[in-house]
């Protein structure tokens, strides 16, 4: 069957159920290859035009909701008033969209963002197939696949490709900040080691299923529902969790897995949902088959919530992952972080007080040296002006506030473009990839794979909160 040219919503699609057309021949030197794009993820990617990206994207999918959420959302970027979009989709509709993928081949690059059980296997075989990879959390679920996950970024190092995560939360600008400071010994001092029930790091991550993304109601796909396909609360948002803390304690160090991390505890509970909540979220009536082993009194359990406790390099650390049914009116998802050391605790809040947008605070150990810590804070934050003008401080007392300009606040959807365009730096001079990126992206998923596994064996508990 040859190749259909149609017009969906003002997006122009190539749609074939066995063919596809040969490479476009596009000079650009970067060729995208989406494949089954089950999350919204997978449409930010292409939120701006990136230089030296084809404009010509080649999707492989199923047929079904999914492929056709991820059609509407880049036609959206493409119609939007303000500078929109080009993209054109060659879409190839197939049973098996991997396997035909790999046969044909149009492009180098792989985007992954969908169903997370398997990924692993598709982001080993693009690699395989001499194509580099961008792919969204998390990439494997079970202890089991870590060798998978190794031989991958093995691979792509002796290919000379690239086997990246999209791991956005690094470009949150307290994020940023908070790693600056946690640097500083005149300001945070060293990091204590902390005990199980006091860590010295605590990171706490409430999330949302029924949301609105880019202006819209995010339905969710009923698979999400179904953890053996999507992971539970650690396997998914832990991952930034995880990713954030070794990237905010050991700046531009590898960790090792098999001798600086322990999982010594955790527990898992779930955020029931009722039949009416489910259809408002995902558009389909009633549970699916699938589901029914956790449906209890007309009530789905949902287990997407997860604490677990581990040691790193020494360092005891507590992530608490929550995944709640809707925002309270005015605010979204919320990020709660510390770090204490012996001179200071520096904090990410995010509450009602500061109108539910992130916040850093500094809270010296002893009132003796606050005027000392804001004096370093202070040269601290000049050092950092060429990179993040007009940053500033606000006294309050106990604690100082940085002050962050507006201008610094993009939002989560914006950093994709940033992740990909570090992405496409990375293509373009393989040497400017750390090297610490492929044993941490080990030791991430060995946390959060070993802490879900750990979690299962006990009796589900009730939702532990900490954070104002």
């Amino acid at each position: 069957m040859t190749s259909l040219r149609v017009a969906v919503w003002g997006l122009l699609v190539s749609a074939s159920a066995v063919a596809a057309e040969q490479p476009t021949g596009d000079a650009s030197g970067v060729r995208f290859v989406t494949l089954e794009p089950g999350h919204f993820h997978a449409a930010l990617v292409q939120k701006e035009m990136h230089d030296g990206v084809s404009p010509t994207v080649h999707v492989y999918a199923s047929s079904g909701p999914d492929l056709l959420g991820h059609l509407g959302r880049i036609a959206a970027f493409n119609a939007r008033e303000g500078d929109p979009t080009r993209w054109q989709l060659e879409v190839h509709i197939h049973p098996e969209p991997l396997e035909r993928m790999l046969e044909e081949r149009p492009g180098n690059v792989v985007i992954l963002s969908g169903r997370n059980r398997g990924k692993i296997d598709a982001i080993l075989a693009s690699v395989r197939a001499g194509m580099s990879v961008l792919a969204d959390k998390p990439w494997i679920l079970e202890p089991a696949d870590l060798p998978k996950l190794e031989e991958a970024l093995r691979l792509a190092d002796e290919k000379g490709l690239v086997a990246y995560d999209l791991m956005t939360e690094r470009l949150e600008i307290t994020s940023i900040l908070q790693r600056e400071l946690v640097s500083a010994p005149e300001v945070f001092g060293a990091a204590l080691e902390g005990t199980p029930e006091e860590p010295a790091v605590y990171v706490e991550s409430v999330h949302h299923l029924m949301k609105t993304v880019a202006g819209a109601p995010n339905l969710r796909p009923p698979w999400f529902f179904d953890t053996a396909h999507q992971g539970e609360g650690l396997n998914d948002v832990g991952t930034h969790l995880v990713d954030l803390v070794q990237w905010t304690l050991f700046p531009d160090r590898a960790i090792d897995h098999a001798s600086e991390v322990e999982v010594l505890a955790a527990q898992r509970w779930p955020t029931p949902i009722d039949e009416e909540q489910f259809r408002r979220v995902t558009g389909t009536p009633g549970f699916p088959e699938a589901l029914r082993d956790d449906v209890r009194n007309g009530k789905l359990d949902y287990f997407c919530n997860t604490l677990v406790s581990y040691r790193l390099a020494g360092v005891h650390v507590a992530l608490n992952v929550i995944w709640d049914w809707e925002a309270p009116a005015g605010s979204g998802d919320r990020h709660f972080a510390y770090y204490r050391g012996d001179r200071s605790r520096i904090e990410v809040r995010q509450s009602a007080d500061h109108g539910f947008r992130p916040e850093l605070f500094v809270v010296p150990v002893r009132e003796a040296e606050r005027e000392a810590i804001r004096s370093a804070i202070e040269r601290r934050l000049r050092e950092l002006d060429a990179r993040y003008p007009g940053l500033g401080l606000e006294d309050r007392g106990a604690e100082i506030q940085v002050v962050i300009p507006e201008g610094f606040r993009v939002g989560h959807e914006a950093h994709f473009a940033e992740v990909t365009a570090s992405f496409l730096r990375f293509m373009a001079d393989r040497s400017a990839l750390p090297a610490w990126e492929r044993p941490n992206m080990l030791a991430k998923y060995y946390v959060t794979t070993t802490g879900a596994a750990l979690s299962r064996r006990g009796s589900p508990s009730a939702a532990p909160r900490k954070a104002p």
